[in-house]
């Protein structure tokens, strides 16, 4: 089993975006950017392995399911060369895009500016954007709530990474897709995002976060639904889908 690459080739390479392929069926399953052996480490990691952390990360329960049948993951780098972390972060978010079904646990860094249709383009930035009212937290949802047959409410409350203290002080939960806000909620209760808390929806890692909550006024929706997140909420190149609007001090 190849554990790193050979002396001067990692040099060569620089800067590269790869892939883990599952050999029973050359499914990807992982995509990733790095430089050096970064590429080697997620399968060396799989061998230290705590039992209790197989249920938390489904990229290192299937690279133990392939080790378990006497096979390697297949390792293939998708691009490399490439001139600084930036652009391999924009590549690595495309790549991701294109292969949906993997165990990345965050998926595509690219919700706000990743794939859509050209329709959809036109829907949001024909939009007018959302002037903030209240303290507000944005949460890219992405296409889940439709691809996954989930409510806008279910695909929004449950499980993001973010600062709990940060988040209680939000009045408002807005829910966008690639920028265009879906859905307002008014949350009542943040909780860790643990069976316990969130019976019926899919474990996760319990340093992420859901909220209970219920549809904002009909007024306050008017105000959000169908509008755009302003340009200075979006940034390209965060892996985070979490934007907190909490200062209406310092709107201009």
């Amino acid at each position: 089993m190849r554990t790193k690459f050979p002396v001067g080739v990692a040099e060569k390479l620089g800067f590269y975006v790869y892939r883990l392929i599952d050999p029973r069926n050359g499914e990807t399953f992982y995509v990733g950017k790095g430089q050096a052996d970064r590429v080697f480490q997620h399968a060396n990691g799989a061998l230290k392995l705590a039992p209790q952390e197989d249920a938390l990360d489904t990229k290192m329960q299937r690279i133990k399911e392939i080790r378990s049948a006497g096979l390697e993951v297949g390792h293939v780098i998708h691009r490399h060369g490439i001139k600084d972390e930036e652009t391999a972060f924009q590549i690595e978010a495309a790549v991701i895009d294109a292969y949906p079904g993997l165990t990345n646990k965050v998926g595509g860094h690219s919700n706000d500016f990743g794939v859509a249709h050209v329709e959809e383009m036109i829907a949001l930035y024909g939009a007018e954007p959302f002037v903030p009212m209240h303290p507000l937290l944005l949460i890219s949802i992405g296409h889940s709530y439709r691809e996954e047959g989930k409510s806008v409410y279910d695909a929004v409350r449950y499980a993001w990474v973010l600062n709990p203290d940060k988040a209680r002080q939000a009045e408002f939960v807005l829910a966008h897709v690639q920028g265009l806000v879906k859905g307002v909620f008014k949350p009542i209760k943040w909780m860790k995002a643990i069976p316990q808390n969130f019976p019926g929806f899919e474990a996760t890692d319990p340093d992420r976060w859901g909220f209970e909550g219920e549809p904002a006024d009909e007024a306050i929706r008017r105000q959000y639904v169908g509008k755009r997140v302003p340009d200075k909420y979006r940034a390209k190149h965060a892996a985070n889908p979490v934007r907190y609007i909490l200062d209406l001090s310092a709107m201009p």
